[in-house]
């Protein structure tokens, strides 16, 4: 590891592919074969080397471990990494995710080299930002991680890339140079950028309402949050098929890792004071983009909101400031990872044959497609949150958390279930059931033997995790514990405000 820990290996890892992939010249089908075979090789590789990470790592003990320390050329900053119960799920489910990614990208014709060359940066980043332990090193990577999503959307999306693309790209910086503020005044307050020592600072509560302020500016816009998720549904309508997954399932994840690592153990006043204020955003996200969602028109958009309010339910846990919330809220993460990048998948089967998103343009395709409807439905009922399925899981423990916390935000995002049921299962009757009538589906071709081999893994997760959570919820117990008996005398304070009393 040339002096360097095994994160650092998982990390840069894909690096190595994109040096290889570099060496590449011409595009013949030949030089093309092993593009794609060098990227899926490299994802793989990376996906298990930190299955060896996981091997090691110590469930019962919110420390955080492996870390690794190096000064940067004597410049005062350091470069720290380190994983605990709160990143190491996320870093296993970056890894795990990339390798379908890149299979779905298998008939990728335009600019291939580059295509895959982004896929690999952007995952090197996004790992990165789940093992940074130096606030400068967490921006870098989280802010690095803009530049290949937003090449992907704009190079290889839609009609309306250009637009979507630069729209997403200006709305995730806007708020991230407000965290860049923050940063450089908790550096000024206590000298160093080392978060395991920043978790242990003490700032005085005016201070922490303004960084919280910041931070919360750039998790919400990354999540997104309502108001601030207008960027999604173009992004999402725009980008090609993994770029979409990607964007779903870890992309997303990052706002909601920042809560949890910075906003909640660093600003605990200030956390506990704009609880209710998060408490009424994310219900109005629950109630407000599934009501959007059932007017949509296009499969990628419905599936867009459905992410936003899913979202929704994530923030409503973390800042139940309990137990059930927030164990609900990180299960909900993971979960919505594996769920929502298999809908977009499932998306981009039937487009790579029809060529439209459009959800008029389908009908009746369990008569031609058995196996694709079979595969639409399991994700479409996870997504519900049927028992049974990860979907459940997470949402059932967030909403245990927010009844603890507040009933009356717990009954109005009860009613988020109800409307995620009615937008999905309209969505599959139109697009699965019905007589096959229209000309263009007659000779639609069920899933191939890779489609077949990208779905199955997703599919057993997806079932296994949804019987059997103990695996993720052990994973992240201790830290979570810890991170509740730490502040459990603000957290206590704020159910009492929240309830009224």
């Amino acid at each position: 590891m040339f002096g360097f820990g095994i994160l650092t290996g998982v990390t840069f890892l894909p690096l190595v592919g994109v040096a290889f992939l570099l060496t590449q010249k011409g595009d013949n089908e030949a030089s093309l074969r092993n593009i794609r075979w060098a990227t899926l090789a490299t994802t793989l590789a990376t996906f298990a080397l930190s299955l060896v990470v996981w091997n090691g790592f110590d469930t019962t003990s919110a420390a955080f471990q492996f870390v690794e320390e190096k000064s940067w050329f004597g410049s005062g900053l350091v470069y720290k990494m380190g994983v605990d119960g709160f990143s190491m799920p996320f870093v296993l489910l970056t890894t795990f995710l990339m390798p379908f990614s890149i299979l779905a990208s298998w008939g990728v014709e335009k600019r291939v080299k580059e295509y895959m060359i982004a896929f690999l940066v952007l995952e090197t980043l996004m790992i990165g930002v789940f093992c940074a332990l130096d606030l400068v090193l967490f921006y870098l990577f989280f802010e690095g991680g803009l530049i290949p999503m937003f090449l992907i959307i704009g190079i290889w999306g839609g009609k309306r890339r250009v637009y979507a693309s630069f729209k997403f790209f200006l709305y995730t910086l806007a708020g991230s140079l407000l965290m860049l503020v923050a940063i450089l005044a908790m550096y000024g307050k206590v000298g160093t950028t080392d978060i395991a020592a920043l978790l242990n600072a003490d700032f005085p509560k005016e201070m922490q309402t303004w960084l919280w302020l910041a931070f919360f500016a750039s998790f919400a816009v990354k999540m997104p949050m309502w108001p601030v998720h207008t960027w999604l549904p173009d992004a999402h309508v725009e980008a090609p098929t993994a770029g979409s997954v990607i964007l779903a399932a870890i992309l997303l994840k990052m706002g909601g890792y920042g809560f949890i690592r910075f906003s909640l153990p660093m600003f605990p006043d200030a956390s506990a004071y704009f609880a209710p204020l998060v408490f009424a955003l994310s219900v109005i996200a629950i109630v407000y983009t599934s009501l959007v969602a059932l007017v949509q028109e296009d499969i990628k958009k419905l599936i867009a909101y459905s992410s936003v309010a899913h979202m929704g339910y994530v923030t409503m846990g973390l800042f139940t400031l309990n137990p059930q919330g927030v164990q609900g809220a990180i299960f909900q993460m993971i979960s919505h990872g594996f769920v929502s990048g298999a809908l977009f998948l499932c998306v981009g089967v039937i487009y790579d044959r029809m060529h439209t998103r459009e959800i008029s343009a389908y009908g009746g395709l369990v008569n031609r497609m058995p196996i694709y409807a079979f595969v639409f439905m399991l994700f479409t009922m996870a997504n519900v949150g049927l028992p049974g399925t990860t979907g459940f899981i997470g949402e059932f423990l967030s909403l245990m958390g927010a009844f603890q916390a507040n009933s009356w935000v717990a009954l109005i995002a009860t009613s988020g279930v109800i409307f995620s049921a009615a937008y999905a299962l309209y969505l599959y009757r139109r697009v699965i059931f019905g007589a096959l009538e229209k000309a263009s589906l007659m000779n639609i071709a069920d899933l191939s033997p890779r489609e077949i081999a990208i779905f199955a893994p997703l599919v057993l997760i997806t079932i296994y995790y949804g019987v059997q959570p103990g695996p993720i919820l052990s994973a992240t117990q201790a830290s979570v514990d810890n991170l509740i008996q730490t502040h459990t005398a603000l957290f206590d304070a704020v159910k009492l405000a929240a309830a009224g009393q």
